[in-house]
């Protein structure tokens, strides 16, 4: 009997983890007859604007049968990461500023160019073992977030898959590396420079 009920506890919790990891890593949704992109995008608290940017839609139109791809859905602790990093990097800036820096690290997680969670893409290393994001070098990613960076991080989500579709932002006044210079810029929010 204690082995069934071992079993079947084993088996709810393995369940349970891999329905946390499907989320955690986005999803492929089949549309059924009668939904719309906004009850899908209800059902899986995902902004439709970032359903449609990720399945090249232009429109809400949508067909039964047709697969969609689903972004990945953001953790309290991913959110909280976000918020930290917005803080350290947009010290000082707009809070425009600031959610644009969150976009820039949502747009990656939705990039096939980048890695798919926003931790991952945070604490990624280049070929050569350079951070992408200052603050996770300097160890300022470990200072709390102020409300208005917690803020930003909200928006941000928010309105994922909205904006310029940037996916770097850099300071021309202290930018170390050429090669960002080289992208095409979308929009300049204080002293950030942001690119494609």
């Amino acid at each position: 009997m204690l082995k069934k009920v071992c079993t079947g506890l084993f088996a709810l919790a393995l369940t349970v983890s891999l329905t946390q990891l499907a989320d955690a890593a986005g999803a492929t949704h089949t549309i059924q007859k009668g939904e719309s992109l906004s009850s899908i995008s209800d059902q899986y608290a995902i902004p439709a604007a970032a359903i449609k940017r990720m399945n090249n839609l232009s429109s809400d139109s949508i067909v039964a049968g047709d697969k969609l791809e689903i972004p990945a859905s953001v953790s309290n602790e991913e959110k909280d990461l976000l918020a930290r990093l917005i803080h350290a990097e947009a010290k000082g800036e707009s809070y425009a500023g600031k959610v644009a820096v969150g976009t820039v690290v949502l747009n990656r997680v939705d990039s096939d160019l980048y890695p798919d969670s926003v931790n991952d893409v945070v604490y990624e290393r280049s070929a050569s073992g350079h951070y992408a994001f200052s603050p996770v070098l300097d160890g300022a990613i470990s200072n709390k977030a102020d409300s208005e960076s917690n803020r930003a991080a909200e928006e941000a989500l928010q309105f994922r898959g909205q904006g310029q579709n940037s996916l770097y932002f850099y300071n021309p006044e202290t930018a170390t590396s050429k090669w960002v210079s080289t992208r095409e810029q979308t929009i300049v929010i204080g002293n950030h420079v942001f690119a494609k």
